[in-house]
């Protein structure tokens, strides 16, 4: 028994090698996030049928009490058996992809045990469909989650299908005794390597998992140093000076051959390999960047035609060609390239599409500052001057702290983060935008706090569908809902509730925000919306400011409406019904 148990442990020991050297492929990882897809079910079917098929083909052929061989078999004996692995590949197969994967594998290993011979080969068939649909059934819970089972969980599941197999060959052999014989024989080192093998694997699973994790963490903390450093070059807008020093930081932080930026018509920098040729103040010379500048979606090319320049000893074989935009139009490009096609992988490619939206992010940034300077215009500065510095840096030290906890996590909210100051700053540049608009930049503030504050408030929405599409003035709910958050509770840390409702009153549309907070004094309210109230968490101006709009807009009848009792506070307004094409 030790030595079957020592033979079976060289076999699993394969298994896991193979398994290692699959997980530690990229495009196979990747794969492994979408595990519902059919081309990654049809991808698991062929890996765990090899799988399979090695184990069967390097069993161990055996009698009762007896190993016959232990060297690779074509063919048994008519009274041997054989032992082998091919349980721990049918039930891995079930677990990581489902029960059309497990009984899939199931088959073609239970055909392949079939054609080798031996005792009661029949047996065999049935319990690797079985095994393969019990393994699947369970696995389909954690594919729902998108996880996988943990390996201590491995460990008693590579027993149970090895009970599986067990029982089949006790109740399906046409002698009784002979089987008995054979699985009190087999049972204990098949059962302890089963199970051992299934938390292995599960376990490489998870670390390659936790190296992921921790690699997108670093990335991302490189992408929040990258961002920071570039921010003062891309504000400054398009220029060639600009974007030379932008494109050097680019070109360090990503360990690229080089680093070209252009706009519409032009190359403004080349930094890198093949600047002799792609030279500043040129017009764009690749294919490939005309490209993308019509199509405004990202190009990728892995080889020097797919480039498309015409100088014959360019060093660049492959790139990255990222649009650069603002919310009218594709306004350049941020070209990534590299003299090794093989270093251009699909980690960089989510990097650089990324960097694309936070660079779009900060040219824009930058097109709204020159706006507002040579507008002068007093209600956008004041507009502007609601984004509370203290906000910023609490959502950026948010997403600090969550990089190495939960880089997901962070990654999402960096995104919201982005989306919350663009539409600050396309609300700053219009008067009236749409009511669904308004939501969104309220959603994104409101995922901002409370990953900062978790489960302190709730925020409900109730839309009339009536009037889902007007437009109204930016900020009018953003405004209230934070003022609602800062204010309305005071040190509560639970039971905050806050109702966003909009409904239809008229040609009006009436739009609420409502609280269950302390309440506010009397002489507070008389004096909300109309004079600058004193407050230490902001300006004490955005209520003030907001009425100051509203009646600028639509007339005294648009002002703000206060309500407070010990129940909590309720603002309103009314806004004309217009729609966005009116």
């Amino acid at each position: 028994m030790i030595s079957l148990f020592i033979l079976l442990l060289e076999r699993v020991g394969l298994i896991i090698l193979l398994a290692y050297l699959l997980l530690n492929i990229p495009a196979f990882k990747q794969s492994l996030i979408h595990r519902e897809k059919w081309t990654t079910q049809f991808l698991l079917i062929l890996i765990f049928s090899l799988f399979a098929t090695i184990s069967n083909f390097n069993g161990i052929e055996i009698l009762p009490g007896k190993i016959i061989s232990n060297t690779p078999l074509l063919s048994l004996s008519e009274e041997a058996s054989l032992v082998n692995t091919r349980t721990l590949t049918i039930g891995i197969s079930g677990l990581i992809g489902g029960p059309v994967v497990g009984v899939l594998v199931g088959a073609i290993s239970g055909i392949t045990r079939f054609s080798l011979g031996g005792i009661d080969p029949q047996v065999y068939v049935f319990s690797s469909l079985f095994i393969g649909l019990v393994a699947g059934l369970y696995g389909l819970k954690f594919i729902k989650r998108a996880n996988f089972p943990s390996p201590a969980k491995g460990i008693f599941i590579g027993a149970i299908v090895e009970g599986i197999q067990m029982t089949c060959i006790l109740v399906l052999s046409q002698s009784f005794i002979d089987a008995f014989h054979l699985v009190r024989f087999i049972i204990l080192p098949m059962t302890l390597i089963n199970s051992l093998g299934v938390a292995v694997f599960l376990s490489i699973i998870h670390s390659a998992q936790k190296q992921e994790l921790q690699t997108r963490a670093i990335q991302t903390h490189d992408v929040l140093k990258l961002a920071n450093a570039t921010l003062p070059y891309f504000r400054s807008g398009l220029d060639e000076q600009s974007c030379k020093k932008a494109a050097e930081v680019i070109k360090k932080f990503m360990q690229v051959s080089a680093v070209s930026i252009t706009d519409k018509e032009r190359i403004l920098t080349h930094v890198g390999a093949g600047s002799d040729h792609h030279l500043p103040s040129h017009e764009i010379i690749t294919d490939l960047s005309h490209d993308v500048l019509r199509t405004g979606e990202i190009k990728e090319a892995h080889s020097r035609q797919e480039i498309g320049c015409d100088v014959s000893n360019c060093p660049l074989e492959a790139a990255i060609v990222i649009p650069l935009k603002t919310t009218e139009e594709t306004v350049g490009t941020l070209k990534l390239y590299f003299t090794n096609a093989e270093e251009l992988t699909f980690v960089e490619r989510q990097l650089a599409e990324g960097l694309g939206n936070i660079f779009s992010s900060q040219i824009e940034l930058g097109k709204a500052e020159i706006h507002a300077r040579l507008l002068q215009d007093a209600e956008i500065k004041s507009l502007q001057a609601q984004v509370n510095p203290h906000f910023f840096f609490n959502a950026i030290n948010t997403v600090s702290a969550l990089i190495r906890v939960d880089s997901e996590h962070a990654r999402k909210l960096l995104l919201r983060l982005s989306q919350f100051f663009r539409s600050n700053l396309q609300g700053a540049r219009r008067k009236l935008i749409p009511l669904e608009k308004e939501i969104e930049h309220v959603k994104a503030y409101q995922d901002l706090e409370q990953a900062r504050f978790p489960d302190r408030y709730e925020l409900y929405f109730e839309i009339e569908e009536e009037i889902e599409n007007i437009v109204v003035p930016p900020f009018i709910i953003q405004i209230l809902v934070e003022n609602a958050f800062k204010h309305a509770f005071g040190s509560r840390k639970e039971d905050n509730h806050i109702w966003v409702k909009v409904a239809k009153k008229g040609e009006y549309a009436l739009i609420q925000v409502e609280d269950n907070g302390v309440g506010l004094p009397e002489d507070i309210v008389n004096k909300l919306g109309k004079e600058v109230i004193s407050s230490n968490d902001g300006t004490g101006s955005a209520l003030e400011n907001l009425n100051r709009r509203l009646i600028n807009l639509f007339g005294q009848i648009a002002a703000l409406s206060f309500e407070s009792s010990h129940e909590g506070t309720c603002v309103s307004c009314l806004v004309p019904i217009k729609k966005e094409s009116d």
